[in-house]
């Protein structure tokens, strides 16, 4: 796999919480290296204010996200994924589209935060766990050596990404 910049869908269900973190995650810290997007299979329409709250806290970019629809990534002027993430903890079940020039593809799935319910102490540690998950596996991703690997050693590489707890 040889590319000057590569583009990286992450995929959740709802798209307002762990996707939209690990797109404003790798979009800064891969800045030149790694273009993000995330999307969801059934998105709630809207960003997660905790989300919003946590990654501007750290000092990400939060402009311009959104809660999108896969769909938008499945069209023929949809940009060309090189990788497609999925972070849900329900997503490994579900059935995806078929994305075109096959990229590659690895579950890195890690609890909602969105769907924790209880004190605000309780929802912000929710959140702040996925954070520190994600930012781990995303900082692992960007020090790969994508372009020495084969693809089933970048596959392997992948999957063991995913099973990163922090």
């Amino acid at each position: 796999m040889t590319a000057s910049t590569y583009n990286v869908l992450f995929i959740c269900t709802g798209n307002s919480a762990r996707s939209i973190m690990a797109e404003a995650i790798l979009n800064q810290m891969g800045a030149g290296r790694f273009r993000a997007w995330s999307a969801g299979s059934h998105p709630a329409g809207a960003v997660n204010p905790h989300a919003i709250d946590l990654l501007e806290r750290n000092r990400f970019k939060t402009t311009g996200l959104r809660s999108k629809n896969w769909d938008e990534f499945a069209t023929a002027d949809a940009p060309h994924m090189d990788f497609v993430l999925t972070v849900c903890d329900k997503a490994a079940g579900e059935v995806c589209p078929v994305w075109p020039g096959q990229p590659m593809s690895a579950h890195w799935g890690v609890e909602d935060p969105a769907a924790v319910k209880g004190s605000n102490e309780v929802i912000q540690r929710a959140f702040n766990d996925c954070f520190i998950v994600m930012n781990r596996r995303i900082a692992l991703l960007t020090v790969l050596p994508i372009e020495k690997l084969n693809k089933l050693a970048l596959k392997k590489e992948l999957a063991d990404i995913g099973q990163v707890k922090a």
